[in-house]
């Protein structure tokens, strides 16, 4: 079984540049408070880590 991490957005896309935007809509995430349960590979990671300030990582599993 692959490892997943659970993503919640706690900021607003709003007033961010477009780039920011695109990643948010990428990792599935668009309105405040959304979670998603996302496969761990290293370019999910990247968008994560790219938006650090608007998404937060709940939880890992394995």
């Amino acid at each position: 079984m692959a490892k997943t991490i659970v993503v919640k957005q706690i900021g607003s896309p709003i007033r961010r540049p477009a780039i920011q935007r695109e990643t948010l809509k990428g990792l599935g995430l668009n309105k405040m408070n959304r979670t998603r349960e996302l496969e761990d590979t290293p370019a999910v990671r990247g968008m994560v880590n790219k938006i650090s300030h608007l998404v937060t990582i709940i939880e890992e599993k394995n």
